[in-house]
């Protein structure tokens, strides 16, 4: 009989034994797939901030040297031209900018406009309405044309840009732009130096 219990007990050992290693088992695949979601989450998300920072910075070189040349012979500083670009375009990403390579929103009439959609803001509030935008050959020529609207203002003020033309700094340009009108978003002189200062634009002043 004692034979018997002595067997018993030890078949009763060893199922308690495989059931803990099967409960084992099953926590570590568990924890490791938990932990496998989040490395590969975070993988992904970092694959996605690599890609963001190497497409703005493919922006900011396509459009630099232009910006500089313009800085160069007109003194509009190049900084606020780029930041300009990547506010008003989205980076290069806007339909109006990728597809009409128009970088800074700037307005026009004819047959070589198109109308489209932006927002304004009016009366303490964005609103979307419709516009017509000119249209370029190239992000180089609306860089150009940005420069010229600088230079020669608007038809009902033609030194409409002088702070701009005339700054002895970036902070000073951008709010030169604020002060005639050329945005209707309050801040936006704040975001132009904030994107200058976030991206190191100042360094294409040079």
């Amino acid at each position: 009989m004692a034979k018997r219990r002595s067997k018993k007990r030890h078949s009763g050992r060893k199922w308690v034994v495989g059931i803990l290693a099967i409960i084992v088992i099953f926590l570590g695949v568990y924890v490791g797939h938990h932990f496998y979601r989040i490395w590969n989450q975070q993988r992904i998300e970092q694959e996605a901030r690599e890609k963001d920072r190497r497409a703005k910075q493919l922006f900011i070189q396509q459009v630099a040297p232009e910006a500089q040349a313009m800085q160069n012979t007109y003194h509009v500083y190049a900084s606020i031209t780029i930041a300009q670009a990547i506010l008003e375009s989205q980076w290069g990403t806007s339909k109006l900018a990728s597809q009409y390579h128009n970088l800074f929103g700037i307005k026009g009439t004819g047959p070589n406009s198109q109308l489209m959609t932006t927002k304004e803001y009016v009366n303490g509030k964005w609103i979307v309405i419709k516009g017509r935008f000119r249209v370029y050959d190239s992000w180089s020529d609306s860089i150009k044309d940005h420069t010229r609207l600088m230079l020669n203002g608007t038809d009902t003020n033609q030194q409409n840009y002088d702070k701009v033309v005339h700054a002895t700094s970036y902070q000073e340009a951008a709010q030169g732009l604020q002060d005639s009108g050329y945005a209707t978003d309050p801040d936006y002189a704040q975001k132009l130096i904030s994107v200058i200062k976030t991206y190191k634009l100042y360094n294409y002043d040079k």
